[in-house]
């Protein structure tokens, strides 16, 4: 929730200027995220951060708890809704409890590439997006704005090549229902672990593999409990930034034109920043001892398209529509 800065306050006391008006005025955003050090989100959320109090010349200011410090995913996105928490990012399926068909823009082999997930998961311009973001509004939560973390991939404790070589085995879910359904597209057995379980459930053997983008795989040193990288380049990794519906109706129109700038920009830069990095990690992940196995090395990604996206259509017969829109997005 808003939180009025005592100064502000006695000053617009002292100028007969209405509690409305302070609150439009000063604000201070508790910012939560599930990302580690490193990860192109946690840059992002820091970077957006100090962006928007200079944007509003101190109106806004903006604490970021990186790393599950405000709880988990579901923890996050119920505190978001309530207003304990007053913003955070993740997938935009981890709002699918409020709004089901939000999970669509996480759905995989659905956009061309990086500048077309963030073109059709833009707030302002998305056809999709607008009309799922007004169901979202009603449960008190809006999308403003979103991260490009680059492709996820498979990595495991051996050679991944076909959904064949996962058939029967634990395979880490992100948990939540569309995670689920691609995993069983895989040939796996989908296990929910939470990511800060992650690396334990590697090592432990709970979960034989896992999904993510490079930079999470990275900075979470998985490196160490994983022995293959498979370049499926399965989803294209876009997270959602959301806010509190009050909160966010709690400031002026110039804070929310200005935040929301912020947020634009900050979206292109983690673009440009997975799109730079992905070559990079790759090769670093190699110095790390990783086998990486791309298509040239017999990685059938043909068959996983087909194989998870059957799965999905099988799942959610409703996403139909809203993937049409999604690849029209120029």
């Amino acid at each position: 929730m808003l939180n009025i800065l005592k100064l502000g306050a006695i000053t617009a006391v002292a100028l007969g200027t209405s509690l409305a008006a302070v609150t439009a005025m000063a604000a201070e955003l508790r910012y939560a995220h599930v990302g580690a050090e490193g990860d192109i989100q946690t840059v992002y959320a820091a970077q957006a951060a100090e962006a928007i109090k200079a944007a509003t010349n101190g109106d806004v200011t903006v604490t970021v708890y990186p790393a599950s410090q405000l709880g988990g995913v579901a923890e996050m996105v119920d505190g978001v809704r309530m207003g304990s928490i007053s913003m955070g990012h993740h997938d935009f399926a981890s709002l699918a409890r409020l709004v089901p068909e939000v999970a669509v823009f996480n759905a995989p082999f659905i956009y061309r590439d990086g500048a077309h997930a963030l073109a059709a998961t833009d707030p302002d311009t998305s056809p999709a997006l607008q009309a799922v973001n007004e169901k979202l509004i009603a449960q008190g939560v809006r999308i403003i704005g979103r991260i490009y973390r680059g492709d996820r991939h498979i990595s495991s404790n051996f050679p991944v090549k076909t959904p064949a070589d996962l058939a029967g085995k634990p395979f880490r879910a992100v948990p939540l229902e569309l995670w689920v359904s691609m995993v069983k597209g895989f040939g796996a057995i989908p296990t929910p672990v939470e990511v800060a379980e992650l690396p334990t459930a590697l090592m432990t053997g709970v979960v034989v593999g896992q999904e993510n983008p490079l930079t999470m795989i990275a900075s979470n040193n998985l490196n160490e409990v994983q022995s293959h990288l498979s370049m499926t380049g399965h989803m294209r990794a876009v997270l959602a930034v959301f806010i509190n519906e009050e909160v966010w109706q709690g400031m002026s129109e110039e804070q929310r034109a200005a935040i929301t700038k912020v947020l634009d920009d900050e979206a292109e830069k983690s673009l440009q920043m997975a799109t730079q990095a992905e070559a990079k990690l790759v090769e670093d992940l190699k110095g790390r001892g990783m086998t990486v196995i791309t298509e040239a090395d017999g990685l059938d990604v043909a068959t996983f398209r087909e194989k998870v996206s059957a799965q999905i259509k099988q799942d959610f017969p409703n996403f139909e529509p809203l993937i049409a829109q999604i690849e029209a997005v120029e």
